[in-house]
C-alpha cells in the first residue's frame, strides 16, 4: 500500500523529489570522531577487497541502465503529475473562454446578420428609387419628344399657312398680263436712304 499524501503517493513524491547531497552521521554508534584507533586495530592495513573486470563492467552496465530507468521514470510521473494540475488549474479557465468564445461569436453572428438585413433593404430601397427615377426620365424624355413633335407640326403648319398667303401673290400665267398692268400703273422706288433708326430720309425723284 502507497501512503497518498495531498492527492500523490509518498513513492511519486520521493521520485519528484530533486536529488540532494549525502548526508554523512555526525556519529556512528557509540564512538566519536575524535576517538583514537583501537589498539587491536592500530598494526592492520585495510586492503581493499579484489575486484572482478568483468563483474565491474556488467555492474557498470546495469547501473546505467539502472539510473536511465529511474530519470524516465521521474521524468514521467513529474509530467503526469504537472498535466493533472495544469487541467485542474486551467480545466475550469479553458471552459469559461470557450463559453466566452461562443457567446461572442454568436453575438457577432447576430450583429452580422442585423447589418446584411439593414444593407438589403438600402439597397431595395435604392434600387427602387433608381428605377423610378429611370421611369420618370423616360416620361419627362417621351413629354419633351411630344411637345417638340407637337411645336414642329405647329411650325410646319404656320410655314403653309405663310405659304399659302403669300401664294395668293404669286405671279402665273393667269394673272400676269394683270401684274404687269398694276406694276405699269403703280411704280415703287426703290432708291432712297435711310438712318440708324430704319426711317427713310432721302428718296429720290423717279423718271
Amino acid at each position: 500500500m502507497f501512503q497518498v499524501i495531498g492527492g500523490r503517493s509518498v513513492q511519486a513524491v520521493r521520485l519528484l523529489a530533486p536529488r540532494s547531497a549525502v548526508l554523512v552521521e555526525a556519529v556512528r554508534g557509540r564512538k566519536s570522531r575524535n576517538d583514537p584507533v583501537a589498539k587491536s586495530k592500530e598494526g592492520r592495513i585495510k586492503v581493499p577487497p579484489p575486484v572482478d573486470p568483468v563483474e565491474m563492467v556488467v555492474l557498470k552496465e546495469r547501473y546505467s541502465e539502472y539510473e536511465l530507468i529511474m530519470r524516465a521514470l521521474r521524468l514521467e510521473f513529474k509530467e503526469e503529475v504537472l498535466r493533472k494540475k495544469y487541467e485542474e488549474e486551467t480545466g475550469s479557465q479553458a471552459e469559461e473562454r470557450a463559453r466566452q468564445e461562443k457567446e461572442e461569436h454568436r453575438a457577432l453572428m447576430d450583429w452580422n446578420d442585423q447589418e446584411n438585413l439593414q444593407m438589403l433593404k438600402a439597397r431595395i430601397l435604392r434600387i427602387q428609387k433608381e428605377e423610378e427615377e429611370a421611369e420618370s426620365k423616360t416620361v419627362e424624355a417621351a413629354i419633351q419628344r411630344e411637345e417638340e413633335l407637337q411645336e414642329f407640326i405647329r411650325q410646319k403648319e404656320k410655314e403653309i399657312l405663310q405659304l399659302q398667303e403669300e401664294a395668293k401673290n404669286f405671279i402665273t400665267l393667269e394673272n400676269l398680263d394683270q401684274r404687269i398692268e398694276e406694276a405699269l400703273d403703280n411704280p415703287k422706288n426703290y432708291n432712297f436712304a435711310i438712318d440708324k433708326e430704319g426711317s427713310v430720309v432721302k428718296r429720290t425723284v423717279l423718271q
